[in-house]
């Protein structure tokens, strides 16, 4: 089996232009999954955009010295990235200098002119992420992103297909770790409210706190939010909290599959066990990256 095409596959089959893999945390095994993705678009001879919330593609990690995956890029490809990463020969094209900056200084885009290589570094703020993503689309089709759960809402009005990545070192127990997914997985696939009847309408976060005073103020009447994204809370409290709560959104997310990564630095989980755990607590389909495997 091939992870990634199958992965692809779903994306496309719900007609998404673009695909964001975010993580439970840090370590979650997001920038393999990306890794993976472009692979399979390099094989597949598409024409693909690449970009990331922080920096991405580098041999080894910056602050714990381990080794990242990298992004091998063929001719086509189309990447955003800070103009300090561009290497100093013809590989890459320079397209436009953006009006956007991230850690490292002013953000490109660049055409790759020859394989190679690339290292990839993106803004923090969610809507300069949207704008690299918009630019991007003019360029090429389809967009792969390298994304952050808070950072990605609507990035092209609810079109694009989300893969959530969790971990064995994003928790410190098995059960903790598929508890934090499906709460994400919850929390992503919230419904769109259909503008009927009254509601409680949140401007910015919705946090735990507000949440439950609402649910004791007014019982079951729907609370609005911009998009998932804007709930300021998850794990056990989302899903808690859910169950007293009609949670609605403005602009829906489009959560597609789930990918694990069962072994960390400092424990490792039974790999079909916690796909299976995974795949049965969010209702998606779950794959690991790793063993090319799906639950």
């Amino acid at each position: 089996m091939d992870v990634a095409r199958e992965i692809l596959a779903r994306a496309r089959a719900v007609g998404s232009r673009s695909i964001a893999v975010v993580g439970t945390s840090k370590n979650a095994g997001k920038s393999v999954v990306v890794a993976a993705l472009t692979s399979a678009l390099v094989n597949e001879h598409r024409v693909f955009g690449l970009a990331s919330i922080g920096r991405d593609g580098e041999s080894f990690d910056a602050l714990v010295a381990a080794p990242k995956p990298r992004f091998f890029l063929r001719e086509g490809a189309v990447v955003a990235t800070a103009t300090v990463l561009l290497p100093r020969t013809p590989g890459l094209e320079i397209l436009e200098v953006t009006g956007e900056r991230c850690a490292l200084g002013p953000i490109a885009i660049a055409r790759v002119r020859a394989p190679g290589y690339v290292e990839i570094a993106g803004p923090p703020q969610a809507s300069a992420v949207r704008r690299i993503v918009a630019r991007l689309a003019t360029y090429a089709p389809f967009v792969v992103v390298d994304g952050a759960v808070d950072r990605i809402a609507a990035l092209r009005g609810g079109d694009d297909a989300i893969v959530l990545a969790v971990g064995a070192a994003s928790a410190p127990t098995f059960d903790r770790a598929v508890e934090d997914i499906a709460a994400l997985a919850a929390r992503l696939a919230l419904p769109l409210h259909d503008g009927s009847g009254e509601a409680i309408v949140v401007v910015g976060a919705l946090t735990a706190r507000a949440a439950a005073e609402h649910a004791r103020s007014f019982g079951r009447m729907p609370i609005v939010v911009a998009d998932p994204t804007r709930i300021a809370f998850g794990g056990r409290t989302f899903l808690e909290l859910r169950e007293h709560l009609d949670l609605r959104c403005e602009h829906a997310l489009r959560p597609v599959a789930c990918t694990v990564a069962p072994i960390g630095l400092e424990r490792a989980f039974e790999p079909r066990a916690f796909a299976r755990a995974v795949a049965q607590r969010t209702g998606l389909p779950t794959y690991d990256v790793y063993a090319q495997a799906v639950a």
